[in-house]
């Protein structure tokens, strides 16, 4: 394992326990088989390299339920009149390259967006897209951690915790003043990804809410978050898409996006099993960490047997990409082939 993959463990575990703490406190009311991707391989410098453990997490210290005790948020904006995209229209592409920024309040180490003023993340996040849109008009996106993984289990044993719902429409506030949409993002530790997609649905009836799976931290009985990289399959990713699809038909929303991200080609087994559903777009976003050359390389072996019907997304990280970079630019981004139709810095 890489130094920087190891931080990056450190930081999801460590880091996302600490925020979520002070988010509670501001809005008080078996093993993997022998071929599973080893936690190194998201440094993007290999991707066949033989398996190893992740570094002991440190315990998380807050508990599932306490989030749930919460008071009903403050809805400080209103759902459009018209049930359509942020900037237009019902489909998203052809007409826009989607462009954002990920994180969690109060914690830096789990993405940019976590970083001081909300607002001016936004406007920085659009400002910086620019140059990732190409020819196409900029939709940005916030993608917030809203199920966040810890290493302890919590008082239900499912090893994970659910960000305040206060924060959440502060963050589709932010969205909707700046003719976003938002993304929940989802570290699901032992539970199930439909379930805690269903959790969400107050949220996905929304016609500016989607989901990002990140099945990096979907770990199995017997597993713990941060020891094992975690898994999924193309049927358990079908559900979610077929649950999100029904959503749009019953609401009559537009495009719905769900985004999973990769880190290497074990994390998704059985891809060909996820299907194509009327009103999601489904995004397969390729996470590598490292130099150019190595998160292109990553980034053509993990596509690599993607269905038809998946498009291509590509993170960049802040602090990890610079250090191994450079980053790599918009010029560079859009050459990959396929090209991403998701930029998405960390």
């Amino acid at each position: 394992m890489t130094a920087y993959a190891s931080g990056r463990w450190r930081h999801a575990l460590v880091g996302g326990a600490g925020a979520l703490a002070v988010l509670l406190a501001g809005c008080s009311g078996g093993a993997p088989d022998s071929d599973a991707p080893s936690a190194g391989s998201s440094s993007g410098a290999s991707d066949d390299s033989s398996p190893t453990s992740a570094p002991a997490p440190t315990e998380g210290s807050s508990d599932p339920s306490a989030s749930q005790e919460e008071p009903p948020p403050d809805q400080t904006t209103e759902a459009p009149e018209a049930l359509e995209l942020p900037r237009g229209g019902t489909e998203i592409f052809p007409d826009y390259r989607l462009f954002g920024y990920s994180g969690l309040p109060g914690s830096p180490g789990m993405g940019r967006m976590g970083i001081g003023d909300l607002d001016e993340r936004v406007e920085e996040m659009e400002e910086r897209g620019e140059e990732y849109a190409g020819d196409r008009e900029l939709l940005p996106v916030l993608e917030l951690i809203a199920t966040v993984v810890h290493a302890s289990p919590g008082s239900d044993g499912m090893y994970r915790t659910y960000i305040p719902e206060q924060v959440i429409q502060d963050h589709l506030d932010a969205a909707r003043r700046h003719d976003g949409i938002l993304l929940l993002n989802i570290q699901p530790g032992r539970s199930d990804f439909i379930d805690e997609v269903e959790h969400y649905e107050k949220w996905l009836v929304e016609p500016d809410v989607g989901v990002a799976l990140d099945p990096e931290w979907a770990v199995e009985e017997g597993q713990v978050p941060g020891e094992v990289y975690g898994r999924t399959t193309g049927e358990e990713l079908d559900e979610v898409a077929e649950y999100l699809a029904d959503l749009v038909e019953e609401h009559g929303l537009p495009e719905k996006v769900m985004v999973y991200h990769q880190v290497h080609a074990g994390v998704v087994r059985d891809e060909g099993d996820l299907e194509a559903h009327d009103g999601v777009v489904e995004i397969k976003s390729v996470d590598g960490i490292g130099a150019p050359s190595d998160k292109i390389s990553t980034y053509d072996r993990v596509m690599e047997g993607t269905p038809e019907q998946v498009v291509a997304g590509f993170k960049l990280f802040y602090e990890e990409d610079a250090v191994l970079g450079p980053i790599m630019t918009g010029e560079e981004v859009l050459s990959l082939e396929p090209q991403p139709e998701y930029i998405l810095f960390e």
